[in-house]
C-alpha cells in the first residue's frame, strides 16, 4: 500500500507522530511509501530526510496557503526544483474553506491579516499565475492537486491544466465538506484525466459520512479513477497505516471489489506520484 496524503509533526496543529515515526509505521506495516503533507510548510526536505532513514518512497510537496502568499509561482518553482512531487492549491486559506466555516491559521491567530485565496472563476485576476504554475508542473511531470478549492474552481483548474500539458491531476477529497462535490461532478472531472481522492479521515470524522456513502461515491467515479489515502495524523485518529486499512476494509464491506480497492490504495497512488 502507498499513502498519498498523511500529516505528521512538526506542524501548526497537533499531530499523532513525527515524520520519522510515521514513516517507520508504514515500513512496519509493509507499505511502499507515502506523501507527507503540511498546510503551512513545504515537506520536500522533510520527505528526503525521512526516506534516508527508511527504505520507502517518501515524497513531499507544497500547499499554496498564506505562508507562501497564496497562488505564488515562485513558491512552486522552488518546490519543484528541490524535488517536490505534489502542488496543492490553497487549502486552509481557500475562499471555499472560509465559506464552509472551517479553520485556518489566521482564524487561530487574530493578529494575522485574514487573507483568503482563490482562482478563476472566483478570483479571475489569478489566471496568469495559475497558468504559470500549471506550465511548471507539466514541465516537472509533477502532481497538481485541487486542495480546498470550490467545485467551480476545480473544474476551471483541471480544464486549464489539461490544456497546458499537466498529466497528473488529483481531485483532493472532492466529497469532503470542502468542496462538497457531488459524485456525478467528481466522475465528470475525473474523466478529464484526474484521480478522485477518498480518505479515511472522511470515514472517521466527516459528519454524516458512512462507509456506504463513500462506497457509492467511489463506485460512481469508477475505481480505476479513485485513489484512497488516510489523511490521518490527528491525535484522535488511528495510526495512518491503520486508518488506510480501515478505509479499504470499510469499502470492501459495502460490496466493492477488494482487489480493486487495494490498487486504489497502492498501485494507483504510487504511480500517480512516482517520477
Amino acid at each position: 500500500m502507498f499513502d498519498l496524503h498523511v500529516h505528521a509533526a512538526p506542524d501548526v496543529l497537533p499531530r499523532r507522530a513525527d515524520d520519522h515515526d510515521v514513516v517507520a509505521a508504514y515500513a512496519g506495516a509493509g507499505f511502499t511509501g507515502c506523501v507527507l503533507k503540511a498546510h503551512y510548510e513545504s515537506t520536500v526536505g522533510r520527505a528526503a530526510a525521512a526516506s534516508r532513514a527508511h527504505a520507502l518512497r517518501v515524497y513531499g510537496g507544497i500547499v499554496l496557503n498564506q505562508h507562501v502568499g497564496g497562488v505564488n509561482p515562485a513558491a512552486v518553482a522552488a518546490c519543484l526544483q528541490a524535488g517536490g512531487r505534489v502542488v496543492w492549491m490553497p487549502t486552509a486559506d481557500a475562499y471555499a474553506q472560509r465559506a464552509a466555516g472551517l479553520p485556518s491559521l489566521c482564524s487561530a491567530r487574530p493578529d494575522l491579516p485574514a487573507h483568503a485565496y482563490g482562482i478563476p472563476p472566483r478570483t479571475p485576476h489569478t489566471a496568469d499565475d495559475v497558468r504559470s504554475i500549471c506550465r511548471m508542473i507539466a514541465e516537472a511531470d509533477a502532481v497538481l492537486a485541487t486542495g480546498h478549492l470550490s467545485a467551480a474552481e476545480a473544474r476551471w483548474l483541471l480544464q486549464t491544466a489539461r490544456e497546458l500539458g499537466v498529466r497528473r491531476m488529483l481531485l483532493t477529497h472532492p466529497g469532503y465538506t470542502v468542496p462538497a462535490m457531488p459524485p456525478r461532478e467528481a466522475a465528470e472531472l475525473a474523466s478529464l484525466g484526474a484521480h478522485a481522492e477518498i480518505t479515511a479521515y472522511q470515514l472517521l470524522h466527516q459528519p454524516g459520512v458512512t462507509g456506504a456513502w463513500l462506497a457509492a461515491y467511489a463506485d460512481r467515479v469508477g475505481l480505476d479513477r479513485v485513489v484512497l489515502s488516510s489523511d490521518a495524523g490527528q491525535p484522535d485518529s488511528p495510526t495512518p497505516p491503520e486508518a488506510l486499512h480501515l478505509l479499504v476494509a470499510g469499502l470492501a464491506a459495502e460490496g466493492l471489489d477488494p482487489g480493486a480497492l487495494r490498487a486504489c490504495a497502492g498501485e494507483l497512488p504510487e504511480a500517480l506520484v512516482t517520477p
